[in-house]
């Protein structure tokens, strides 16, 4: 017997909408929108409103500000994918001339290229862009505030540069780009660098008053790239699937893995907090979950995306107004609400479909010195080595083809493991990044470094 598992209980429903009502109320939000993803699906949209009898669908477009370089280092990766660019290449090497090329692209993309948060004055998220027409407008005479690569400090104007970069090597502006390669392979027709009927409009709301009052809504010309984009829950929520699920024709799986790893070296208060950037995506632990996605804001709008891998959820949540509820608190509760209220249902066990007997010799209790690891072959065709204590470094590690495996993971992400044998066609060892691993501790009859004490091993009596 199987289960329906794409429509959420009411009672998990109705906890949804007094989150986000109380988002609503508490933070005197002029309207509120959310979505639930689960299983690649959206499974929940809900609305609170200030205008009685409208409540906003998941089609109607709200700024998402800096979701936007989300996006942006998605076109990145895929130029970085087709071979036109490294990550560590210097963006001299591809855009010269714009007096930030010292910063590698890996850096640009994690905010450590040491550039300064924001432009020079006036400040850009309430004026024309047509103040800032070229990127010497963007980075001013001094671009600089901290070396290259020694510490996290959020850019917009390294976004704007990304934006250029792909300009340039794309040969068409950054708009037509991302249309073409993101937004239109996954279905995305309602999100736009401009408003689209219907959209909300932005508004700040008095701090001491119930009253509001109109944001401009500007186009932010060469910082698009940096936030421009307009969105609706519906087009986020594809989004999130994409971001967990992986799309060929967009971003591969193995990319993605690699945009959701942290590349910048934290802060003291980041570690605390548990806090990290990647390559254009956020890291939190909120709620003893691990979860990634992106914030935004411009004036007048509140945006947060929000996915949890573990629990194949991820929720969306948008409002219109410059200050007001914490909406990555709202989303990161709206997958919390579900992941507690209807837990993930795995997919049934299977075996493997085939197994290499050379391989499956590998499997079993294996020691490095005297740590015991277990390596396991999984029916996904990675293979596993996790210490038996449950305390240490493990890894996944994703076959080459050619008899080793390449660990994915921590510690061992990107070493190389490998089974020696001895002359006579015998397993002899693992070796994995030079630590070797032998089927007793400090094998006698293995290679092991260093060697083994003839006397081998001893009671205190014997010592």
């Amino acid at each position: 017997m199987t289960t329906s598992q794409d429509e959420l209980l009411p009672a998990t429903r109705r906890a949804l909408l007094h989150r986000i009502a109380v988002a609503q109320a508490e933070g005197r939000a002029p309207s509120l929108v959310a979505a639930v993803v689960r299983n690649g699906r959206t499974v929940w949209h809900g609305s609170r409103t200030s205008v009685d009898g409208h409540g906003p669908d998941e089609n109607v477009q709200y700024r998402i500000g800096s979701i936007t370089k989300t996006f942006t280092a998605v076109l990145v990766l895929r130029l970085r994918d087709e071979g036109l660019l490294a990550l560590g290449d210097p963006l001299e090497k591809h855009l010269p001339g714009t007096g930030a090329g010292e910063a590698t692209i890996a850096q640009l993309l994690s905010h450590t290229s040491g550039l300064a948060a924001e432009s020079p004055a006036p400040w850009w998220e309430r004026t024309s862009g047509s103040l800032r027409p070229e990127l010497s407008d963007v980075l001013g005479e001094e671009p600089f505030l901290h070396p290259s690569g020694s510490r996290f400090h959020y850019s917009n104007p390294g976004y704007t540069l990304l934006g250029a970069l792909v300009e340039k090597l794309r040969k068409a502006p950054w708009e037509d780009v991302l249309r073409g390669e993101v937004l239109e392979p996954l279905g995305l027709s309602r999100t736009s660098t401009r408003p689209q009927a219907p959209h909300a409009g932005g508004w700040a709301v008095h701090p001491w008053a119930d009253v509001m009052l109109a944001e401009p809504v500007e186009d932010l010309g060469r910082m698009a790239s940096a936030g421009q984009l307009w969105s609706t829950t519906a087009d986020l929520a594809r989004f999130a699937a994409f971001l967990i699920q992986g799309d060929d024709r967009v971003l591969s799986a193995d990319s993605l893995r690699e945009m959701r790893t942290p590349a910048a070296p934290q802060e003291a208060a980041d570690v605390a907090s548990g806090y990290a950037y990647c390559l254009g995506l956020e890291i939190r632990r909120q709620d003893g979950r691990i979860l990634l996605g992106h914030s935004g804001s411009l004036p007048g709008f509140l945006a947060s995306l929000t996915v949890s891998l573990d629990d194949d959820l991820a929720a969306v949540a948008l409002a219109n107004c410059t200050s007001g509820p914490l909406l990555f608190t709202v989303a990161a509760d709206l997958v919390r609400i579900v992941a507690e209220a209807e837990p993930r249902i795995p997919e049934p066990w299977r075996p493997m479909p085939e197994v290499d007997a050379a391989v499956l010799e590998l499997a079993g209790q294996w020691y490095w010195g005297t740590h015991a690891f277990a390596l396991r072959l999984r029916a996904d065709g990675l293979v596993s080595l996790e210490p038996l204590s449950g305390k240490g470094r493990g890894s996944r590690f994703r076959s080459n083809g050619d008899g080793t495996w390449t660990g994915l993971e921590g510690y061992y992400a990107g070493e190389l493991l490998k089974a020696v044998r001895r002359a006579d066609g015998t397993l002899d060892h693992l070796d994995l990044g030079s630590f070797v691993f032998t089927r007793q501790p400090y094998d006698e009859g293995a290679a092991v470094p260093g060697g083994v004490d003839p006397d081998g091993w001893r009671g205190i009596g014997s010592a």
